[in-house]
């Protein structure tokens, strides 16, 4: 028999105006959501400048479009990992300032700095690779100004970023640097690790020493921030003038406490399909591979044409959940890579009948969260995995 429980979405909850009918396989993404989550986010942490990270294709939900809805929620800065991410949103016409701070070692700063780029930099290595590149532009006559870079600095992650022993020697290059014209601070940057309060507080005050030998050395920067979403809403003292906005801005806790609707957040994302098939079987069928599960009964089988090549967790077998026709089952054996199978019972299922894996859990269906939970993983991976034979569609545009 089916393993969940078969529950009717809130009716008083609105749908979205621009709900599409159901695709095979389908992200819908709500920009409306997502604006209205910055803005949000904006209210409540109060800081001077709020960055909006689309690194890794948005999360998953769509770099170009995030972008420009988080823009109209009133972020003034996005944020990506990657060069090549920096530039692709240059092509899509988006002119916002954008900073970007992992960097293959041999990483050509040329393109970034043509486009204006903040680059992130985490050596003297790295200053001196970008004041090589502009100096190259402006000997083709490609560039007229100065490159404009971020220090990253190291507080405790032990990840990149300058150690506090490297400060002295950094912070004096880039000066001399910027006094030569090849560059501009414009902001010192970190990260806390969400570890524990203890460890925040720590990271908080090695960054903050960082600040003062860094103004020690003649540097200015116009930005200083070290919070992302997580200590944006939970460290006040970590704020500064900026604060890096990722999940939460797709509607998503970062924390494990706290709901989306806890923190007035709304889920971007809405992963659905449409049932592939119906079968219905006797007691003791074997389902998907190896059989971890067999029927117990007569009983209906739904294929759901998602899998590990959809970014699907495999970890997630019979353990998550979907909304099926008013109805809340479990996942019955393995993921596979292109497919997965429900016991619905003896719910009428159809096929062609819409599949939502998750989505906003205040419409009765499945979240990221519990699709994390079942993985034993974090809601942040779960969104961004989401694979390209997954249609994104865009609704809520404003």
């Amino acid at each position: 028999m089916a393993d969940g429980t078969q529950t009717p979405g809130d009716a008083t909850r609105q749908a979205p105006a621009e709900k599409p009918e159901a695709a095979f396989r389908e992200a819908v993404i709500d920009l409306g959501a997502l604006t209205a989550n910055v803005a949000h986010l904006r209210e409540l942490v109060g800081t001077e400048h709020v960055m909006a990270v689309v690194k890794a294709n948005a999360y998953g939900h769509g770099a170009v479009e995030c972008a420009r809805a988080a823009l109209a929620g009133g972020a003034d800065w996005l944020g990506v990992a990657d060069l090549t991410e920096a530039v692709q949103l240059r092509d899509a016409g988006i002119e916002a300032p954008l900073l970007a701070w992992l960097h293959d070692p041999d990483a050509d700063f040329a393109p970034a700095i043509e486009a204006g780029v903040d680059i992130g930099v985490s050596s003297i290595a790295q200053l001196d690779a970008v004041a090589d590149a502009r100096r190259a532009l402006v000997a083709a006559g490609r560039l007229h100004g100065q490159a404009l870079v971020q220090l990253k600095l190291e507080t405790g992650l032990s990840r990149n970023g300058i150690s506090e022993p490297e400060w002295a020697a950094t912070f004096a290059r880039a000066r001399a640097l910027e006094k030569s014209g090849d560059i501009v601070v414009r902001g010192i940057f970190s990260h806390v690790s969400n570890a524990s309060p203890d460890d925040d507080a720590a990271a908080i005050d090695t960054y903050t020493r960082g600040l003062g030998v860094a103004a020690a050395a003649g540097l200015e920067p116009e930005l200083r921030h070290l919070a992302a979403s997580a200590a944006a809403l939970s460290l006040p003292d970590a704020r500064f003038n900026l604060v890096r906005l990722g999940i939460g801005i797709y509607g998503l806790s970062p924390f494990a406490g706290r709901s989306s609707a806890d923190l007035g957040l709304r889920p971007v994302m809405t992963l659905r399909g449409r049932v592939a098939a119906v079968r219905r079987v006797q007691g003791g069928t074997g389902v998907s591979y190896d059989y971890t599960y067999r029927t117990s009964s007569e009983t209906t089988l739904a294929l759901v044409p998602l899998g590990y090549a959809e970014g699907i967790p495999r970890h997630a077998s019979g353990r998550a959940s979907v909304s099926i026709a008013g109805g809340t089952f479990r996942i019955a054996g393995r993921v596979a890579m292109d497919q997965f199978v429900v016991d619905v019972g003896d719910h009428d299922v159809q096929v062609g009948d819409e599949v939502v894996l998750f989505g906003d859990p205040a419409t009765g269906v499945p979240s990221a969260d519990d699709w994390a939970e079942a993985a034993g993983t974090i809601n942040y991976e779960i969104v961004t995995r989401i694979g390209a034979r997954v249609r994104r569609t865009y609704v809520g545009r404003r």
